[in-house]
């Protein structure tokens, strides 16, 4: 398989706007799946001058291997170093035990340029794979590198990857005065999907909560507590821009895009009590959906759009609901266990990710709405705010390490794990 593709939109990625800098997460992986397929990553060739700016055949090693699917060879193992598969002495890698291998070269072009090609075989059947040509410029090369694991991902794999996206996350510091307690500062951060390249998106003296990202990963909305009043905002990641679409008297939370990103669900008091409600966020008129003495919060959208899937104490403890989003009567979901909450819906499925707790502990877990199927996915503590990676194999989640907070990751069926960690702040 040959193709030339030029990374246009990779470009959205450098035109979001710094307004600080904030402290890398660095990536932790705790455990992994037993006989992972090894693969040979080869270090790209570099035809300019000193050495290259971006090591690709590094990033591309440590993606496929967090993924837990792939155990990339140490480079001190290679008997040579070819970079390009007719270069290839198929014998060589068999006897590494490789089960494929990757190889590539990075050419300067005029400009702050490059092109990069990569190409892919199957070291046992001495096969191509794959080979792929791009042109980007000088500050996409580490964003490349990530979009060439999520070709080799899916090419072995058969499933599509998802190194090539990114993390939203909120982070709080302390600041301390003499004779004072600590005040905290809140920022809004958004960083490539291995911790690199942070970019802070809003910075507060008042609490950030529960981004969300748009379908089409252009804009946040989140919750801020600027003003000291709860409201909802909406922002361009590209230009900055930000409004406020609710801002209610009482709670204005929990915001959840629709699949087409014309709508968002949320949960508002504005009648007293905290109900699930829809927003067309160009007329901004919410509709209520649910009509009950309890607590309904954290909406989440079924994956077809037809229900909104929300948290409830209406039957004396939190379980998951859903309700037609043309409105109409609430049907209970979960029923396993005395807690269940904070619903995340499976790209192009019918599962869910949730919050469940056992034993006094809260865990991250997964379930199937038609066989009411319940996995739990992690050791639990205080793990919350589950969320799927685009292609529904790794779940990200926020919990505490040590006393900590932190984010984490686990694959869709609990084999893989890691954290990412910040050296000075508590992450959510």
């Amino acid at each position: 398989m040959k193709s030339l593709i030029r990374i246009l939109p990779i470009l959205w990625l450098c035109l979001i706007p710094m307004t600080a800098s904030v402290q890398e997460l660095t990536i932790e992986i705790t455990q992994g799946v037993e006989g992972a397929t090894p693969i040979a990553i080869v270090p790209f060739a570099w035809q300019g001058a000193g050495r290259p700016p971006e090591d690709i055949a590094a990033v591309v090693s440590a993606d496929l291997a967090r993924s837990g699917r792939f155990d990339p060879l140490g480079s001190n193992q290679y008997m040579d170093r070819p970079t390009a598969l007719d270069q290839v002495n198929f014998a060589n890698w068999r006897a590494l035990q490789a089960d494929y291998i990757a190889v590539g070269e990075i050419i300067p072009q005029p400009g702050d340029g490059y092109t990069i090609r990569v190409q892919l075989a199957d070291v046992f059947q001495g096969r191509e794979l794959l080979t792929y040509v791009f042109d980007v410029n000088n500050d996409q090369l580490r964003r490349a590198a990530h979009h060439i694991s999520d070709l080799i991902y899916e090419r072995i794999t058969g499933q599509k990857g998802a190194f090539d996206t990114l993390i939203a996350y909120i982070t709080s510091q302390p600041r301390f005065q003499p004779g004072q307690s600590p005040r905290y500062h809140y920022e809004l951060v958004v960083a490539d999907s291995d911790g690199r390249n942070p970019r802070v998106i809003v910075s507060s003296e008042q609490p950030l909560m529960s981004p969300a990202w748009s379908p089409d990963g252009t804009r946040l909305a989140y919750v801020s507590f600027e003003g000291r009043r709860s409201q909802i905002v909406v922002q361009d990641v590209y230009s900055g821009n930000r409004r406020v679409v609710s801002a209610f008297p009482g709670i204005n939370g929990a915001p959840a895009w629709s699949g087409d990103g014309r709508q968002l669900a949320m949960t508002l008091s504005r009648d007293g009590n905290p109900e699930i409600y829809v927003m067309d966020l160009i007329n901004r008129a919410p509709v209520r959906l649910t009509n009950n003495s309890a607590i309904d919060t954290e909406p989440a959208w079924s994956d077809d759009g037809r229900f909104i899937i929300f948290t409830s104490d209406r039957g004396g403890n939190p379980q998951l609901y859903r309700v037609p989003v043309v409105g109409g009567q609430a049907e209970r979901l979960t029923f396993e266990g005395e807690y269940n909450s904070n619903a995340d819906t499976a790209p192009g499925e019918d599962g869910l990710a949730l919050v469940h707790r056992a034993g006094g502990r809260f865990h991250i877990a997964t379930f199937q709405p038609a066989s009411r199927r319940l996995q739990v996915l992690t050791d639990g503590g205080l793990d919350e705010s589950p969320s799927f990676a685009p292609n529904g194999q790794m779940i990200l989640y926020a919990t505490t390490r040590s006393g900590q907070g932190v984010l984490a990751v686990v694959s869709a069926d609990g084999r893989v794990q890691q954290n990412l960690v910040s050296r000075d702040s508590d992450v959510r």
